[in-house]
């Protein structure tokens, strides 16, 4: 029990306000100190019956597709970098909107532009295939893979 009371300077954990507690206040003795009359001490325990708390199967999935990543340097950087890619564009985006003309104008050029890409790779079999493909074998060239 010492070494809990130790541990908790160096956490950065505030200590309890000091004096009776209000109505519905559960009172937690600080180490060393007496519960005040009428609290409630409470105690955290290790195992038990009721400490099997069940990861979250999206954890699982997330868990076991990194342990399959065999590269996972260049999966973290580009990670990395997608969030600040995503950061400056978000953050490029905010600039230009507050220009007066310019929004509307690339919102119509963005308009269009997804209308080809969409008629041009989506829409046909072929096309989809070989988008694929390249998507596919661009990131190989990204992480460096031979499967």
């Amino acid at each position: 029990m010492a070494t809990a009371c130790r541990l908790a300077a160096p956490l950065g954990l505030a200590p309890l306000p000091r004096g009776r507690a209000s109505a519905g206040v559960v009172a937690v003795a600080q180490c060393g100190s007496k519960i005040p009359r009428g609290g409630v001490a409470i105690r955290a325990t290790s195992g038990g019956e009721g400490a099997t708390e069940e990861v979250p199967e999206i954890v699982k999935a997330a868990q076991d597709a990194w342990d399959k990543v065999e590269d996972k340097y260049a999966v973290a950087t580009i990670g990395v970098a997608a969030i600040v890619a995503l950061w400056t564009v978000v953050g490029a985006i905010k600039a230009i909107d507050k220009l007066p003309l310019l929004p509307g104008v690339l919102e119509i050029v963005g308009i269009g532009y997804t209308g080809w890409f969409t008629y041009r790779n989506l829409i046909f079999q072929p096309d989809r295939e070989a988008l694929i493909g390249k998507i596919k074998s661009t990131y190989k060239e990204i992480t460096g893979s031979s499967s």
